[in-house]
């Protein structure tokens, strides 16, 4: 048994509903009514990417790095 991990993002759209992607794997995305619905969702959709990449003799992608980024934004003298 292989184990893998992924990185994933989950945002909340504009209509309230929970986005999940997995960046390292292009075309990797589902959604869910909750946040757990998402994570759930895209555990499966990660699961048949890896199974059709094996079917196809493609090599399961692997992450490298992941890094968090902080920016702060200085306030312009008109929103002081």
């Amino acid at each position: 048994m292989t184990k893998y991990k992924f990185t994933v993002v989950v945002e909340m759209d504009e209509d309230g509903v929970y986005v999940a992607t997995c960046p390292v794997i292009q075309g990797c995305y589902t959604q869910g009514a909750t946040y757990k619905e998402a994570i759930r969702n895209i555990k499966d959709a990660i699961k048949l990417h890896i199974d059709a990449r094996k079917e196809l003799g493609e090599p399961i992608p692997i992450e490298t790095a992941v890094e968090e980024v902080e920016l702060i934004e200085q306030a312009t003298p008109s929103q002081a």
